[in-house]
């Protein structure tokens, strides 16, 4: 991949330094990292088929392996892992992750801004948020054994991309 003028080369010290955080912090947690691990590599499948800057990837690889990071302490506080309040308390965890990466501020910005709002998919406004949320749905239909019905409005309402969809349609619509 050519990269612009300007935009250096995705650290995948970086990423992979993201996902031994996450793990600790996790620790024995082993639904929850598996979650994350299992949107991390889909977030991959699709945006692989893209062409998209080293920026972009990092920012969809650190959403992905973070996003849900609120979890632990929506459950300490408010007794629930509702999607609301993995946004409220997430963008603090995992800014306080990344904080100690060496990330730009700019790059820690976004990934926090996808995290706080990732169940509010009327705010998605990018391709990083959006090969995120369908990542997410992609592991959530399984782990949460979503109905036929519910999947299809998923499919005509949420999933954008064509690598996305493909998944969809093969994991999921597509019953010979």
């Amino acid at each position: 991949m050519k990269l612009a003028k300007g935009v250096k080369k995705m650290d995948i010290n970086i990423v992979s330094s993201a996902k031994d955080q996450m793990i600790e912090y996790f620790q024995n947690d082993v639904r929850r990292i598996n979650h994350a691990l299992k949107v991390f590599s889909f977030s991959q499948i699709i945006s692989e088929k893209l062409d998209l800057d080293s920026q972009t990837s990092e920012i969809i690889y650190l959403s992905a392996l973070l996003h849900d990071i609120g979890i632990k302490e929506a459950l300490k506080k408010y007794n629930s892992s509702v999607g609301k309040y993995q946004e409220i308390e997430g963008p603090k965890i995992a800014e306080k992750i990344l904080s100690n990466l060496d990330i730009p501020v700019e790059i820690i910005n976004r990934v926090c801004f996808i995290i706080g709002n990732h169940h509010s998919y009327n705010k998605i406004d990018g391709i990083d948020f959006q090969i995120l949320v369908e990542a997410d749905f992609l592991v959530n239909i399984y782990e949460d054994d979503i109905s036929m019905n519910s999947i299809k409005n998923i499919y005509k309402q949420i999933f954008k991309t064509f690598e996305g969809k493909k998944l969809m349609e093969m994991m999921y619509l597509n019953s010979d």
